[in-house]
Parts: C-alpha cells; structure tokens; sequence
C-alpha cells in the first residue's frame, strides 16, 4: 500500500510550518530541541524542512527519559500551573539541552534509565548510591546561588530540601551578594555553610573568591598566595589568571605552603583555581552535535567521515546516531585500535564520536560504522 496524506493533513503540516518559522523568528531561536520518543524522526524532518528558511538556527536529539515523570510530578506543577503536562515535557526537554544537570536532578535517577535490572536490587542501597552520584556531579559542577533551583541546592553537601527551600526564599525576599551573606539564611548554622560554601558560587559578589571554588576557610591563604605571585584579587573578575600556573612552577612550593599554614595539595588545588576561577569542568567535554540537515540511508557512502552521539553501547559494540534514520554500529573490534573487552571500555552513552562508514545495506536497513579510520 502506498503512502499517501490527506489534503487536511497537508494544510495542517503547512499550518504548521508558518507557525514555528513565526516563532522562531520572533524569539530570535537559534537552537531546537527535539525529544528522541515517539515520531523523534518524522519531527526531526519536519525541523529540517523549515531551516533554509531559518538561518543561524540548528536542532538536536535530546534525550526524553523520564521527562513524563517530571511533567506529572508536584514540582512541575508548581513551577508551570499555567501548562499542561504535554506542555512542561516540552520545556524540560529544551532545558536538558541548555544545562542537563539542572534540569535532571529534578527527577528521581532511577526515571531517567540507569539499568535494566535496577528493580532487582536493595532499592535502599540504589537511592543512597544514586544520591551519591548526583551529589558528586552537583558538587563537581558547582552552583550558582543566585539562579540555582531549591532542587539543585538540595544536592549540594551540607544542604537539604528543606534548608534549600530556605535558601531560596531568603534569596527572593532579600538577595544574596555573598557567601557570607549565606550565615543570615533560616536554619543554616555554621556546620552546614562549612560544608556547602565551596560548593556555592556568587559571581556578583565583591569579593572574587566568591566565585571561585575556594572555600572560604582558605580566603587568606589565597589573598597571600596572590600578593606572593604579584596579583590583585581584582583580576579574577577579568577571567582568571592564566599565567600563575607558571610564576608557581619557580617559586618553593613547600616554603611557600608552609608560609601560607596550609597543605601542598591545598595550594596546588587554589592555584589551579585561581588559573580558571568557577571554571565549569562540563567545558573539557566534547560539545553537542547541532545540526542543520538529515540524511537518508541512500546518502551514505563507504568511506563518509560523520560526527555522531552514541546512543547505545552493547556487549558486541556501541551504536551511533549519525543523524539517519537507523543508527549505526560500531563493532567492539572497530571502536579502537587496541584489544578492548567490551564497548564501554573505549565508549559511553552521551559520547560524542567521528566515524567513518564502512558499509551499508539498504534492504535490512544496516549501517556498519568505524571509529578507527581504514578499518
């Protein structure tokens, strides 16, 4: 049977089209996002048809797991009452690609997928070792107090959901222009602001080391440290210091510690900081894929070098979305250059990959894909 659509079905798509290219225009839109479930393709297409006409704009796949439980969830709700559940999907979707981890940890991780057999095990012990990790990201990453929700402060060491909550009605009702300005929050005792004030960043805050990763503790190691080296503190707010890294290498750095009455470590871990000040570590990662077109099977040639996302990773190899319709399959023995047990030891899902197609099969709808060149 043929495929065939509607004269109504067309007027609609048309309807459609004006409606998203008025938008786009209006909002001056210069990225898409596009949820990989249900019809991911079809919109995908449709996205790309509209783009000739929409210069400067790109689209991406972005993961929808667990989207549907946010959109249900008393969070949602409470942060658009005004949309219907289809509605808040949507914007959580577009927030994943604007920064994932803020956006995730809105949902329970055991929603977003993280195994196959999760329901088999203590789930006691799967919440706390889950916790674990997104506490370990948040911390990692860092947060910015004047912008981060109560669900992304409640991540940080030191800091619940209740005493978040706190943070953030103190913020609404009377700002936050520092980190010591964090001691006057309800509920936060001196315990709790050692352990959470390294983790916060406070980028408007007189003082630069509030936007840097060093605790407050260390302030007057690293104000010594920069008079030591010939700085002003000023100058953090310019981006950074990226020489210091250098006028530390000549200098006695276990003198210089036991001057400044604190470790060898602590000092390497401050001039490392002072190099990039709140510098986010998500920047060495490899950027998102944006792109402006689709291939079809029929455009791919042996040989073609693409940049792809991996998607699935298998015992016998990792599979590739490459923007076509299938995704792509790396073989274990194609995915590096040296003897490898399984995939996930050269690759992990989210990776972004170059690739070259090896061959392709039209009728059983196959790609076979090489991550080492000539091979």
């Amino acid at each position: 049977m043929g495929h065939f659509t509607l004269p109504g079905q067309e007027a609609a798509k048309a309807q459609s089209a004006r409606l998203i290219t008025a938008m786009c225009r209006r909002h001056h839109v210069t990225a898409i996002a596009i949820g990989n479930g249900t019809a991911s393709r079809e919109s995908e297409q449709f996205i790309v048809s509209l783009l000739p006409d929409l210069p400067g704009t790109a689209y991406m796949i972005v993961s929808e797991a667990g989207a549907s439980v946010y959109s249900a969830s008393k969070l949602a709700a409470q942060e658009f009452p005004e949309f219907d559940v289809s509605l808040r999907s949507a914007v959580s979707i577009a927030r994943r690609m604007q920064d994932p981890l803020a956006e995730l940890v809105k949902i329970d991780p055991k929603a977003i997928g993280v195994g196959q057999y999760q329901h088999d095990l203590k789930q006691n012990e799967l919440t706390a070792a889950l916790d674990g990790v997104v506490e370990q990201c948040v911390n990692a990453v860092g947060v910015e107090v004047s912008t981060a929700s109560a669900e992304l402060l409640s991540h940080v060491a030191g800091i619940g959901p209740a005493l978040a909550k706190n943070i953030v009605a103190y913020r609404e009702e009377n700002g936050i222009p520092s980190r010591a300005a964090l001691k006057k929050v309800p509920k936060l005792g001196a315990k709790a602001f050692e352990q959470c004030a390294g983790f916060l960043r406070v980028a408007d805050s007189r003082e630069p080391l509030d936007a840097t990763a060093v605790h407050p503790e260390s302030y007057p190691a690293a104000r010594a440290l920069l008079t030591h080296l010939g700085y002003e503190a000023a100058a953090l707010k310019k981006g950074g210091l990226p020489d210091i890294s250098n006028r530390f290498a000549a200098c006695d750095k276990n003198k210089l510690a036991g001057e400044l009455n604190i470790g060898l470590p602590t000092l390497q871990d401050i001039v490392s900081e002072l190099s990039r000040p709140g510098r986010d570590p998500r920047e060495d990662l490899p950027r998102p894929v944006l792109r402006t077109d689709v291939l079809d099977i029929k455009d791919l040639k042996p040989g073609m070098e693409l940049t792809g996302t991996v998607r699935n990773v298998a015992d016998f190899g990792a599979f590739v979305d490459i923007g076509v319709h299938q995704d792509g399959l790396v073989h274990i023995s194609r995915l590096c250059d040296r003897f490898i047990r399984h995939p996930s030891e050269a690759v992990k899902v989210g990776d972004v990959v170059t690739v070259w197609v090896v061959e392709v099969d039209e009728k059983k709808k196959r790609i076979a894909l090489t991550m080492v060149k000539g091979k």
